[in-house]
């Protein structure tokens, strides 16, 4: 074999291995086009609350239904809030639900939403703001009469997580404790649900510290847009597939959708075989 047929199979040789290395290259490159792109996440595994959905541990609180009737994956694990006595849901296997609303302002919508809790004899915790206690002191009257828990929602309803020193911290709990004192003349039970869900973890110290327990939540749906609410068929559709044991289930009070349909949800959640238990039963 001579030099010239040698260089010929040599020069060959590289075209060969440079196709070879322009296909790797050009796959992989479209690739990841395509992944970064492109892609869509699958909504059945990403299924925020209420469309707040965060990576962070801190932050919003948001949750990850990956699985219907299961407990979904919360910001933070239960063993990580246990150590601030904090919860999102109950490890349990047992079909409980603890019922919770969040109450900002009355717009009528409360009264028929109580009337559906004593039909079906359910404990609820109703977590108010301090213009609430103010404005509705007979509904706050009628909640603790009934035998539900009221829980503290802060005074102003602001964005706890850029509160950094505890006075602060403590002042937007304690002129709603003391409100609530003053109307049903009792101490307020130590019960916390951070403004929008947001949290951070020296609240969450600050407020164990206080003697709160914090409450957040494993089911929930967009329900607080007094202009745009949910139809009932949304709203079943949410409330009935993602139940599951040990739920807590945040309402708002203000819904005219809630006050509409909770008899009937109560009635469904029931033949499916749940319960309703108080708050404070949560272990």
């Amino acid at each position: 074999m001579n030099l010239h047929s040698d260089h010929l199979i040599i020069k060959k040789a590289l075209s060969i291995l440079f196709l070879f290395s322009l296909a790797f290259f050009v796959g992989h490159f479209a690739g990841f086009l395509s992944t970064y792109f492109f892609s869509v996440p699958d909504q059945a595994a990403i299924t925020p609350t209420d469309a707040r959905i965060h990576s962070s541990a801190e932050g919003n609180w948001g949750l990850s239904f990956q699985e219907d009737d299961k407990t979904p994956v919360g910001n933070a694990t239960m063993t990580e809030l246990a150590e601030y006595d904090a919860y999102y849901a109950q490890d349990t296997t047992d079909k409980v639900i603890y019922l919770t609303f969040d109450a900002g302002y009355e717009n009528g919508n409360t009264a028929p939403i109580l009337d559906a809790l004593e039909k079906h004899n359910a404990p609820a915790t109703f977590f108010v703001v301090g213009t609430f206690v103010k404005e509705n002191p007979d509904l706050v009257r009628r909640m603790n009469e009934e035998g539900h828990i009221v829980g503290n929602h802060t005074y102003s309803h602001p964005d706890m997580s850029k509160i950094a020193d505890k006075e602060s911290f403590q002042n937007e709990l304690k002129q709603v404790e003391d409100l609530y004192e003053q109307t049903v003349g009792s101490p307020m039970t130590h019960f916390y649900r951070p403004p929008q869900g947001k949290y951070s973890t020296s609240n969450l110290a600050m407020a164990k510290e206080l003697g709160y327990k914090t409450f957040f939540w494993s089911l929930a749906y967009v329900d607080w847009y007094q202009d745009n609410q949910p139809t009932k068929e949304e709203a079943f559709d949410k409330l009935l597939k993602r139940i599951h044991p040990g739920a807590i289930v945040l309402l708002h009070s203000t819904s005219s959708t809630n006050a509409q349909i909770l008899d009937e949800l109560l009635t469904k959640w029931e033949e499916l075989g749940y319960e309703f238990r108080a708050l404070d039963e949560l272990k």
